[in-house]
């Protein structure tokens, strides 16, 4: 297999109990309610009152916009400089507490399996669970899946 690319991280840097963490950025009000008006326009992620009146007492990020945030913290923490090759799925996700403008969101990233691809050998697959929490510590969302990443062995020519 050859590319052009140089890769900093490869299916070997995903060590069983491997963990990392990344540091998130403000929710931003705006961000709530654009991502809603596009993707989950229901009303307690569009407007306060509404919010307010809900279950969730308050403006909240649609779960969908927290696993968003969550994808962007992981591109911007490790996947950008990683060989991925995508994810063929996720095998669970909890939203545990709602999302507010405000909050403050990290994530942590632990390896629970890794394995060599047996029908692509050049593919290693690391299943991981990530845990994002807010300001206040608290578990805001779980997932657990799969990502496919190149082996370092198997690159020919390419310095890793």
């Amino acid at each position: 297999m050859n590319t052009a690319r140089t890769y900093r991280l490869c299916w070997e840097d995903f060590p069983v109990g491997h963990v990392m963490d990344f540091e998130g950025r403000p929710v931003e009000r705006e961000a709530v309610i654009a991502f809603a008006s596009q993707f989950d326009p229901q009303p307690f992620h569009l407007d306060d009152e509404a919010g307010a009146a809900s279950v969730f007492s308050g403006l909240c990020a649609s779960g969908w916009h927290t696993c968003a945030m969550a994808m962007r913290l992981m591109c911007d923490g490790y996947l950008l400089d990683s060989s991925s090759q995508g994810s063929p799925g996720i095998d669970s996700l909890r939203w545990l507490k709602p999302v507010f403008p405000g909050d403050t969101l990290r994530l942590r990233m632990e390896v629970l399996e890794a394995r060599v691809m047996s029908s692509k050998p050049h593919i290693g697959l690391v299943r991981s669970r990530w845990t994002m929490r807010n300001q206040h510590e608290q578990p805001v969302l779980t997932m657990e899946g799969w990502g496919m990443f190149l082996r370092r062995a198997m690159l020919v020519g390419v310095a890793a």
